[in-house]
C-alpha cells in the first residue's frame, strides 16, 4: 500500500529527546480495526482527513484537468485556491459569516452555522455545528448537533455527536464522546515537558506505549467536566464521569473512572444517570497512570 511521509508537529530541539519534527506515513487508502481509543484519532486524523489531503495534492499535481478545474473554480468565485466550492463542501441551510476563513478540502453539513472570526482547516462537520465567533478548528472531525462557543480551539480532535466545548478550551489530539460537556479554559495537554514515553490505554485496558511523542487525552459518552480544568498527556476520563474543578483536583495526572466520578459526592447524585456501564465481561481499569 502507498504511503507518504507527512509533517504534522514540530518540537522545540531544546525539548525533543530525539528530533524536532514529527511525521506520519500517511496511506493513501487503509482501513483499520477499532479497538480503543487511540484508534478512533488514527481513523479519523491520519487515515481520514490526512489521506485525504494527501490524496488531493496527489491529483493536484497528476492530473492537469483537475488543476485547471479548480483553478478556474476559485478565478470565478474570486476566492484563493484553498477557498474556492472545489475545496470546501457546503450543505443546505448553512450560515456563515464572510469574516470567517475555510481552507479545505473541508465538508460542512447541512444547517451550520459558522460565525465571525473562525478559522477552520481540513475539517469534517456534521449537521446542525454550531461554530461561535473566533474558534479555531484544524485537522479535526466534528459531529452531529455540536457546539461550539467563542474561542474554541481543536487541533486533531474528534469531537462525536451532541457534545459541547465550551469557551477558551484547548484541545489536541483528543477524543471526546457523545453527549459530553467540556467547561471553560479547560485544556488537553498532548507533550511530557520532560523526555519521556506517552501511554495509553489499548484494547485490552492495559497502559501501553502509544509510540507517539505527542498525544492529547480522551473522554468517554455522557461526560460533564468543569471549568479550568487541565489533563495531562493520554488520560483517559471514563462515560459517565463528572468531574467538578476544586482545590484536590483540577490536575488530571492519571486516568479516570466512573468510582472516581465527583458526582458520587453530591446531593443530588442520582440526577445523572450512567447510561453507559461496563460489559459484565470487562474488567476494570486496573492500570492507571
Amino acid at each position: 500500500m502507498q504511503s507518504k511521509e507527512v509533517g504534522y508537529y514540530h518540537v522545540p530541539t531544546y525539548m525533543a529527546d530525539q528530533r524536532g519534527d514529527l511525521v506520519y506515513q500517511v496511506p493513501r487508502r487503509a482501513m483499520m480495526a477499532i479497538d480503543c481509543w487511540t484508534h478512533v484519532f488514527i481513523a479519523d486524523t491520519v487515515f481520514g482527513l490526512f489521506a485525504r489531503g494527501l490524496r488531493f495534492e496527489t491529483r493536484l499535481n497528476n492530473d492537469l484537468a483537475f488543476k485547471l478545474k479548480i483553478l478556474a473554480t476559485a478565478l470565478y468565485e474570486g476566492k484563493q485556491l484553498l477557498e474556492c466550492s472545489a475545496l470546501v463542501k457546503i450543505g443546505k441551510n448553512c450560515v456563515i459569516d464572510p469574516t470567517a476563513i475555510i481552507h479545505g478540502p473541508t465538508t460542512i453539513g447541512d444547517g451550520v452555522t459558522i460565525n465571525a472570526g473562525a478559522v477552520i482547516e481540513n475539517c469534517t462537520i456534521g449537521d446542525n455545528v454550531n461554530i461561535s465567533q473566533g474558534c479555531q478548528l484544524m485537522l479535526s472531525v466534528i459531529g452531529n448537533n455540536v457546539f461550539l462557543p467563542f474561542r474554541a480551539s481543536l487541533f486533531m480532535t474528534t469531537i462525536m455527536d451532541n457534545s459541547m466545548v465550551a469557551q477558551n478550551t484547548c484541545l489536541q489530539m483528543c477524543v471526546v464522546g457523545r453527549n459530553t460537556f467540556i467547561g471553560a479554559g479547560s485544556t488537553f495537554t498532548d507533550y511530557n515537558l520532560i523526555p519521556s514515553p506517552i501511554k495509553a490505554l489499548d484494547g485490552h485496558n492495559e497502559l501501553k506505549p502509544s509510540n507517539r511523542p505527542v498525544l492529547g487525552g480522551a473522554v468517554g459518552h455522557n461526560c460533564r467536566i468543569g471549568a479550568g480544568m487541565i489533563v495531562f498527556p493520554a488520560r483517559t476520563i471514563e462515560s459517565d464521569v463528572v468531574l467538578a474543578a476544586s482545590k484536590e483536583r483540577r490536575i488530571i495526572d492519571r486516568d479516570v473512572k466512573y468510582e472516581d466520578s465527583d458526582h458520587h459526592k453530591m446531593r443530588n447524585a442520582s440526577a445523572h444517570v450512567r447510561l453507559y456501564p461496563r460489559d459484565e465481561k470487562e474488567e476494570d481499569l486496573l492500570e492507571s497512570w
